[in-house]
């Protein structure tokens, strides 16, 4: 019995900011993002949008498609996370009107947080293959303005059912861990800005790579020239060419860069999506590239502090009909810009618990952060 991927899908935030646009203001040259990080745009949420919003947004089509039959779980997985108890999957669960009977959970570890939600639902339906689990994971990626983090930003979900029998990707079992504990990447719980040291992430990255594929291979795993396409975490898309590079000179195989192109599609348009940043890759890979049938993906998830893990998929035959290109590519399209005015003031917006909020009425999303009330959340659908 195959366990995996049955169908996935992508969101994201009402904004958009160019990078080229945000160099030239901040006497930058464009190409340092659009080539150096291999970053064209970063989405932005309104005021009205967060994490719940865009992953119930992900996760409905999914529901529309398949139906709730089945579905016994939630598992959220996010870094920004709304609340420091409740899981911001219950939001999720009410807005989308899934049945009460069902276990609803909030997954952390940086960006790696979805991987150990899908490991987990992959688990859950090997137990009983009746079962479905979606998957959601959703972050807003904020760093201090004017810092080497600014372009790094960005704000997407990816909603995912998993299921036996998978439509699109089935997952193998061997799968090659990595944990080391460093300080390459943290949020404190007092501020909304990410702390990074770029240079020890960066080397963090790809110590886990290795370790993890070491494992991945004592383990049983396949050797790198039995994959047939890579799919890198995208903190940015130019650190996933560097860790392709630095994976091929660990094995001594050849590995080209045409063997992720096709992953980086979304990415470029969304920016840092953390822990949605890995599925946004494999989401555009699918959607992109009609050849995959019966192919093997490298997949390697990361998340700082510093959690890696590789593992490999098979793309099942007719993944074809599950695609979404058109979907996402208009939901890009149709994001409003934001001057770099408007920009900087809704990045230092803030939202308190203390006070009573009602947010205006800006995303034409179908669902919206509305405010808060006695120190607690409110959202709601729209009509969008």
């Amino acid at each position: 019995m195959s366990i995996g991927i049955h169908d996935l899908a992508v969101a994201t935030a009402h904004h958009v900011v160019d990078l080229a646009e945000l160099a030239e203001a901040t006497g930058v040259d464009p190409a340092k993002y659009q080539i150096g990080l291999g970053q064209d745009r970063m989405s932005f949420p309104a005021a009205d949008e967060d994490i719940v919003t865009m992953g119930a947004a992900a996760a409905q089509p999914l529901l529309e498609r398949h139906g709730t039959e089945g579905i016994r779980t939630v598992l959220f997985a996010t870094e920004s996370g709304v609340d420091q108890s409740k899981s911001a999957g219950l939001f999720v669960h009410e807005l989308l009107g899934l049945p009460r009977t069902m276990r609803v959970a909030e997954f952390k570890q940086a960006c790696y947080g979805a991987t150990a939600a899908l490991q987990s639902a992959l688990g859950i339906v090997a137990r009983n293959p009746q079962e479905r689990v979606l998957v959601i994971a959703s972050d807003v990626a904020r760093y201090e303005l004017d810092t080497p983090g600014e372009p790094t930003q960005g704000a997407g979900a990816v909603a995912m059912l998993v299921s036996a029998d998978p439509a699109q990707l089935a997952i193998e079992p061997v799968s090659g861990v990595a944990a080391r504990d460093v300080d390459d990447f943290w949020r404190p719980n007092d501020s909304t800005t990410a702390v990074v040291d770029g240079r020890l992430s960066l080397t963090a990255y790809l110590g886990a790579l290795t370790t993890a594929w070491d494992d991945f291979t004592a383990g049983g795993g396949v050797g790198a020239e039995q994959i047939d396409r890579f799919c890198f975490h995208q903190p940015f898309t130019k650190m996933a060419r560097k860790a392709l590079k630095g994976l091929a000179q660990h094995t001594g195989v050849e590995l080209g860069d045409e063997l992720q192109e096709a992953t980086f599609t979304y990415n470029r348009e969304l920016g840092n999506t953390y822990t949605a940043s890995l599925y946004a890759g494999l989401a555009a890979l699918l959607d992109h590239d009609d050849d995959l049938a019966g192919q093997r993906i490298g997949l390697f998830s990361y998340g700082s502090g510093a959690v890696g893990e590789f593992f490999t998929g098979i793309v099942q035959p007719g993944y074809q009909e599950q695609r979404r290109r058109a979907a996402v590519t208009a939901e890009l399209a149709a994001r409003i810009p934001l001057s770099l005015s408007e920009y900087r003031e809704l990045h230092a917006a803030e939202h308190a618990s203390v006070t009573d909020l009602e947010t205006p009425r800006v995303t034409q999303g179908p669902f919206r952060f509305a405010g808060i009330r006695r120190q607690a959340r409110q959202y709601e659908a729209t009509q969008g």
